[in-house]
């Protein structure tokens, strides 16, 4: 039996940090971002699907390929709306921070999609549309930022780039230069619209995947450190500086996302691991209902990805078996009269009335420079249907192989905290912060 749950609640649409909280954010530009389960109802199959599609991207990109087909338009759980070019058009993008460059498929395109079943119009890029547009060639400068120089890139011919992702799915194309419309703050609570030059791939044939899933998008509007990132090159001009953050709601499915720094509230930062794919930080131990987990000091620096991922993409949390069971039994001794059982293989699940906050311990997670983030039960736990409840722990070592010394911190992890990604100081930080109580005053 399939089991459905309602992913309505975490629908996320992410507004202007200033328009609805007291978060005072510096220089910033701003995207409405939306979450690609928006009124569609998911099996708990479909819930674990999207992740493990998700890692596949993740670990391919650290030469660890797992099983999950690497899907990249169900990679992303959220899609924004921007503007390009002049006139403007809109095209909706997937928000990653598990990729660098920002691409959108063009006109002319080979095997690109042409239709969503997630809502929305796709429209190809057409650089002779726009009279702000222009090619990059081999002498820019950006050619040798985006992957070191090129072989055979030279003066005269355009600029290439090449996505290959983990199922063998690809996106090819060029590099053109436009203006890329965002919002941004101007002053009380209000947003005017405003733009930058900012180099961004063409793509001219897709392959795989990537150009007939019905959840497809316009491209992928990546979030990483790299220097050729959208976020990367507005830093660069100035115009913001290189930090974003976001802060999801999963009672009410309301968020806030921007690029800027965050002046108010004051948050600490744990360091980044240098020279990782990803946002990699060091986590040094786990406390459940106040007590340290007995588990050996280095288990979070095994695998080939060093430290502890961050990935707003992924829906669920995931931990090495040397973790993982520890972890369970602890929170199951606070319930020994508890019946759980397995859903679909995979997710434990369990009948329970009353309020679980009051019923299971938080865990803490304890990182580099005594930074602590904490998880409540209700948000651990998610309630498929009236008193019934999964736990959103997952063991990474049914991942595969490969997979299996993996620790990921997703949005169960994030939610109800203000999460701050600070380059310019190499570190990422995050404070404890009710968006739903704050929305509502």
């Amino acid at each position: 039996m399939v089991m459905e749950m309602d992913l309505g609640r975490w629908v996320f649409r992410f507004f202007v940090l200033a328009l609805f909280l007291p978060i005072i954010v510096s220089g910033n530009a701003v995207f409405r971002v939306q979450h690609k389960f928006k009124g569609r109802e998911k099996s708990l199959q479909a819930l674990r699907a999207h992740d493990t599609n998700r890692h596949g991207r993740i670990l391919s990109a650290v030469d660890l390929p797992l099983g999950g087909n690497g899907h990249p338009s169900e990679a992303g759980l959220y899609f924004a709306k921007i503007g390009i070019g002049t006139p403007s058009k809109n095209y909706y993008v997937q928000v990653d921070t598990g990729s660098d460059i920002l691409w959108v498929n063009c006109a002319g395109c080979v095997n690109c999609p042409t239709k969503s079943d997630l809502g929305v119009d796709l429209t190809l890029y057409d650089i002779r549309a726009s009279t702000t547009a222009d090619k990059v060639g081999c002498e820019d400068n950006f050619c040798s930022l985006y992957d070191g120089p090129l072989l055979g890139c030279k003066p005269g011919l355009q600029c290439l780039y090449n996505v290959l992702y983990g199922d063998g799915s690809s996106t090819t194309g060029y590099f053109v230069q436009d203006f890329v419309q965002y919002d941004r703050v101007s002053g009380n609570f209000q947003t005017t619209p405003t733009n930058g030059t900012v180099v961004f791939g063409c793509g001219n044939k897709q392959s795989g995947e990537l150009g007939t899933s019905s959840e497809a998008l316009d491209g992928i509007l990546g979030f990483g450190q790299a220097n050729s990132s959208m976020l990367s090159q507005l830093a660069s001009s100035g115009k913001v500086k290189k930090v974003f953050s976001h802060c999801l709601d999963n009672v009410n499915g309301g968020g806030i996302f921007a690029i800027g720094e965050v002046v108010e509230p004051k948050v600490n930062i744990t360091p980044l691991v240098p020279n990782q794919a990803h946002y990699n930080v060091v986590l040094k131990e786990i406390d459940v209902g106040g007590e340290p987990l007995d588990i050996a000091s280095d288990v979070f620096q095994s695998g080939g990805g060093k430290g502890t991922i961050i990935d707003s993409g992924t829906t669920l949390a995931y931990f090495p078996d040397e973790v993982y069971e520890p972890l369970m039994d602890k929170i199951w001794s606070q319930q020994p009269d508890l019946r759980v059982r397995v859903v679909e293989k995979l997710f434990t699940c369990f009948d329970y009335i009353g309020n679980v906050d009051d019923g299971f311990p938080t865990v803490t997670f304890h990182f580099e420079k005594s930074i602590s983030l904490t998880v409540y039960p209700h948000e651990y736990l998610f309630e498929i249907k009236e008193s019934e409840w999964c736990v959103g722990w997952q063991s990474s070592g049914a991942e595969g192989k490969d997979g299996k010394d993996l620790t990921l911190l997703g949005d169960l992890v994030l939610s109800n905290k203000l999460v701050v990604y600070d380059l310019e100081n190499q570190g990422i930080g995050w404070v404890e912060y009710n968006f739903a109580l704050q929305a509502s005053k």
